[in-house]
């Protein structure tokens, strides 16, 4: 099967750290040959999940935590005997012979169910970004790897010929040492506009407290402002674009450049107001050189409307400019790397007019995660490279609060050096009632 976009997702479920890491993903056996699974989420892109995940003959859904009743009626057709639950303690509670969940909930749901999933030794399916706070990502790989299990973060693009052509064209040196990147994504999830000073009854079927969980507590406003898809905007429950975009189109760059954490940080342009993410995001890491890169390497992330400079996207020629994408620069030549078109890596010059680009496959994210889990390979996005991903494009979240600062981070003591303000959100408190053991 070829592998799934995030927007091809959508529209089936809709119609149904200072230095270079290495990981290693674990091959672990299920119990059993059928997979038992839980979905923590029932529409959207949990249901893109849910599809995806069950086009294997050998995952079974059994359960699934769904906090608004408006959501399940298409779970509860194509799966009559799979139990709904609202609240994810008690399903986990409840189901005693899981063997995987996948965790598609709002981002700030994320890491507090995928935590309590993993101490409970069950493999997990993450969807991007993997958390919503550095902390959490740091706390969550390392929770993962020491319980030894089967895990895999939604960049599905991961697995595509195109994002894997990326890597393996950098990484065999193609374009020589990589000194900069320039990535964007046109998307524009963000709101420059106030809270309004409204309160909304809940609808009938769902379930706000729940919905809230670690959040703080705060009566609901109707009209789609939360639920069921604008959350991404706020900042409590959501990273903007940056954060949900930035995990699939920075995904091939930090992979092609064996990168950790950034040395620093800094935002170009203003940053949230007081609940919303902002529209449009400028933001430059600095890191520190790998094998694949100069001694250090810059790279630049932009959103909504802002574009590379003129001098960076004249590079690629008369190649258009796509809505999402990279381009790399390199010592010996330049790529670029669109991401909506369905095309794939264009190396860009008369030197590279006769290069064949090498033989790389597809492979199909979801169904390598259940085999993964059944002990057959491995998956090639798990928490301990897709952590470090997250932490990296989280930094960058964290750096548009305070624009045209310079901060410093320190990976290994996950904290910046230069501006004790930031520290405050590299790490979020949860409400009483929602504490999660190891968060």
């Amino acid at each position: 099967m070829s592998p799934i976009t995030r927007r091809a997702a959508l529209k089936t479920a809709a119609a149904t750290f200072a230095a270079p890491f290495v990981w290693r993903a674990h091959a672990h056996a299920a119990p059993s040959e059928t997979v038992l699974h839980a979905s923590f989420g029932a529409d959207g892109m949990a249901g893109a999940d849910i599809n995806s995940l069950t086009a294997s003959k050998n995952l079974k859904l059994v359960a699934v935590c769904e906090v608004d009743d408006a959501r399940v009626g298409n779970i509860k057709k194509r799966f009559p005997n799979c139990v709904i639950y609202k609240d994810y303690r008690k399903l986990l509670d409840a189901e005693k012979k899981l063997d995987s969940v996948n965790v598609s909930t709002p981002d700030h749901m994320h890491a507090p169910i995928g935590m309590m999933a993993v101490n409970r030794g069950l493999n997990v399916y993450g969807q991007k970004p993997l958390t919503q706070t550095i902390y959490e990502a740091r706390k969550l790989t390392e929770a993962a790897a020491a319980k030894k299990i089967v895990t895999q973060m939604g960049i599905q693009i991961h697995s595509a010929r195109k994002h894997k052509l990326v890597v393996k064209l950098v990484q065999d040196g193609v374009i020589g040492k990589v000194k900069e990147v320039h990535s964007w994504s046109g998307k524009s999830w963000g709101d420059t506009a106030p809270k309004p000073d409204k309160t909304d009854p809940v609808p009938a079927g769902l379930d706000w407290n729940l919905w809230l969980g670690v959040a703080a507590d705060r009566p609901f406003i109707g009209g789609g402002y939360y639920h069921p898809g604008n959350w991404r905007k706020r900042l409590d429950f959501g990273t903007g674009t940056f954060g949900d975009m930035g995990c699939h189109i920075l995904d091939p760059v930090f992979n092609a450049l064996g990168v950790g954490n950034p040395s620093s940080i800094t935002s170009e342009l203003p940053g949230p107001n007081e609940y919303n993410w902002t529209l449009d995001v400028q933001v430059k890491y600095v890191f520190p050189g790998s094998k694949f890169t100069t001694d250090t390497v810059a790279l630049t992330w932009y959103n909504g409307k802002v574009r590379p400079p003129k001098e960076v996207v004249e590079k690629i020629g008369a190649h258009k400019l796509d809505g999402q994408g990279s381009i790399l620069i390199g010592t010996e030549g330049v790529l670029y790397s669109p991401y909506d078109s369905g095309g794939q890596p264009i190396l860009i010059g008369e030197k590279f007019k006769d290069f064949k680009l090498p033989d790389v496959k597809s492979d199909d994210h979801y169904l390598q995660y259940v085999e993964a889990v059944r002990g057959n390979g491995q998956t090639s996005a798990p928490f301990s490279y897709s952590g470090p991903l997250t932490e990296m494009v989280l930094l960058g979240c964290l750096a548009t609060r305070f624009p045209k600062t310079d901060l410093k981070w320190d990976t290994k003591a996950l904290k910046v050096t230069n501006n004790d303000k930031a520290n405050a959100f590299v790490k979020r408190e949860y409400r009483k009632g929602f504490e999660v053991e190891g968060l």
